[in-house]
Order: C-alpha cells, then structure tokens, then sequence
C-alpha cells in the first residue's frame, strides 16, 4: 500500500480557498473591525512582508471568538458542497482516484480550515488532517487547536497519524514552500505538479 499526500489550496483547488470562506464565515461588524485592526497586516500580507502562517491566524481571531461553533460547521459545509466543487481541479481528482483504484491511502493535509476542508475529504472517502478552530462550551475561542497545518506542522501530524514505515511508497503534491517538509517526507514528490528529485521551492 502507498500514501498520498495532498496540499489542498493551489494544489487540489486552483487557488486560495481560506479567504473566500472567510468572507462568507464573517459577520458584518466584525468585516469593519478586521479591516480596521488589520490593515497593515493584510497589506504586509499581499506585498509579501507578512507571512500567511502569521497573518491567518490574527484574522480568524476577530472573526470568530465568541462565535456559535455550529453556526461555523454549518457555513463550512455549505461551503464545501456549493463553493468548493467549482473551484477544484480536475488533475487533482484524476490523480486522487487513481491513488485509490490501486488501493493508496490518500490524505489531504493542509492548513486550511477543516470546518470546510473535512466535509469536502468524507464526501469522496478522503483522510483529513488540517487546520482546526478550538472550541468551548460550544462556541469558538478565535484560535487554531495546536496551531496552523502547515510548514513542519504538516510533516509533525503526518508522522502523528501514520506510521510511515508500513507504506511502499509516499508520495506528496504541493504548490508552495508551507509544503516543504511534507514534500520531504515522500520519495516521490511532485511540485506544482511537476515531478521532482529535489524540492527547492520559490520563497
């Protein structure tokens, strides 16, 4: 049996997948206190000064402490069933079903936000490991549940989940340096969708 690893936003979709969701995910108020509070970290963000990793997590602060836990996971699924299949591509499906004709263990792994990203993995029989939003008492406290899915983290859950020695062969698809050492893991890694001996992504 062989793992398969794929990244999920530029990767199976064809392009960012966090922002559209947040836009829907967000109320109103707090849309003007995010673009308020935050507007130097996005405009850090979209001239490439501030990284993606610290940008994300600040943004889901404003937008969802306090926030009803189910109000999310419903929006997240809606999400996943009428958003996200227009966005997918489909190499990715191609490729996700021939892992699994031949038996593969296939498993998105991806920093963002599985109250979308798992409900789109268990509608096509797909292992999820992502990004998680912590609650309690049945409502969101703003911060990821052990961090973002992503760059070491990614490898770090991968090597949590799955005993690595039992598979044949791993491969793993990405599209950006966050994927950098999960790519590593595998000994057949595909870049962009560009098979590679080595990954030596752009910054």
């Amino acid at each position: 049996m062989n793992l398969a690893l794929f990244d999920f936003d530029g990767t199976i979709t064809r392009g960012d997948s966090w922002t559209p969701f947040m836009r829907l995910a967000t109320g109103p108020a707090r849309k003007v206190v995010g673009y308020t509070v935050l507007l130097p970290v996005g405009v850090g963000y979209y001239a490439r000064l501030v990284a993606g990793r610290t940008a994300r997590p600040l943004y889901a602060q404003v937008a969802f402490r306090g926030v009803e836990a189910a109000r999310v996971h419903d929006i997240g699924g809606r999400y996943a069933s009428e958003v996200l299949p227009r966005t997918v591509r489909p190499r990715a499906l191609e490729q996700i079903a021939w892992h699994k004709e031949n038996g593969d263990t296939v498993v998105v792994v991806s920093g963002s936000l599985a109250v979308y990203v798992q409900p789109w993995c268990e509608s096509g029989g797909i292992d999820c490991i992502a990004t998680e939003l912590e609650e309690r008492g049945g409502r969101l406290t703003g911060r990821y549940l052990g961090g973002e899915c992503t760059g070491p983290e990614k490898a770090v859950r991968i090597r949590r989940r799955y005993d690595l020695r039992q598979f044949r062969e791993i491969y793993a698809y990405g599209d950006s340096a966050e994927d950098r050492e999960m790519l590593a893991i595998a000994n057949r890694r595909y870049y962009r969708w560009n098979e590679a001996d080595e990954y030596e992504p752009a910054s």
